[in-house]
């Protein structure tokens, strides 16, 4: 494998961790976003999702791709086959971020997706990452400023995992031909409650903090107060039935497979994340 490795979500909290150890393993890479912009000294290639124009651009001397979909988009699999379509002509390996779980059930978009790449021929690897911990400084972190979480998740338990972990998996995964063919669950090593984890947040920044269970229709009317897109809220507060139903809670020990290293712990992130956290 010698030509570039072409990140989808360059910018986000796992495209820029894993540029930058993909740039720290002698890789050349192309970091795709909306604004094109260069980062940490990958090339920038302007990437939409939803303009095919842009994808001749952004697989041009490419053998290997980062493919996910980031936050605020409601049809996964509308604007992700198109993507994995264009890998495949071009017989690009795919490592492929999709959604913890969603190999119980065919109907599934993002399984549907998943299918689909494993049929087109081109090698892959397909990593499905559990709730991120980095949720806690991105979108609950208005809940964390007023000192409470409220979020339709009732006392179900998630093995939270680390972007940089997640990363980590993504840069070995794109780095070995080893792991081709394969789907790993990626998880954290303990599964905690949101209860749980509002506990291990207000000891790290010494702060209360409290979780209280809200109905999938008061989280999605905070979502629409808040500017969400009523599809995309919607479609948020489906994916927390899977948390409250305890199918979240399972550890794997697929990161360190991958990489070599556990998994970090939810402490650890808040404890190296204190600063966003706080902010």
């Amino acid at each position: 494998m010698t030509g570039k490795i072409l990140v989808l979500g360059a910018s986000g909290n796992v495209g820029r961790p894993l540029v930058e150890a993909l740039l720290a393993k002698g890789e050349k890479v192309k970091a795709a976003s909306r604004a094109g912009k260069p980062i940490g000294g990958a090339e920038g290639v302007a990437f939409d999702y939803a303009d095919r124009s842009t994808f001749s651009q952004a697989f041009d001397g490419v053998d290997r791709a980062y493919v996910l979909l980031p936050a605020g988009y409601a049809d996964s699999k509308g604007l992700l086959l198109p993507v994995i379509e264009a890998a495949a002509a071009r017989k690009v390996k795919v490592v492929f971020q999709s959604v913890f779980g969603v190999d119980a059930d065919d109907s599934i978009p993002y399984r549907q997706v998943e299918l689909a790449l494993e049929k087109s021929g081109t090698p892959y690897v397909i990593l499905r990452p559990n709730w991120f911990s980095d949720n806690f400084h991105t979108f609950w972190k208005v809940g964390i400023d007023h000192g409470e979480i409220a979020l339709p998740a009732g006392d179900g338990k998630s093995s939270f995992i680390d972007a940089r972990d997640i990363a980590a998996s993504a840069a070995a995964a794109l780095t070995t031909s080893a792991f081709d063919g394969q789907s790993f669950n990626l998880t954290g090593p303990e599964p905690l409650s949101y209860a749980d984890a509002a506990k291990i947040l207000s000891d790290v920044i010494g702060k209360p903090i409290a979780y209280r269970a809200i109905d999938d229709g008061a989280f999605v009317d905070i979502l629409i107060g808040a500017g969400v897109p009523e599809d995309y809220a919607l479609m948020l507060a489906s994916i927390f039935y899977p948390v409250r139903e305890g199918w979240t809670a399972a550890v794997t020990d697929a990161v360190e497979r991958l990489t070599g290293t556990p998994a970090r712990s939810l402490e650890t992130y808040a404890r190296d994340h204190i600063a966003a956290l706080t902010a």
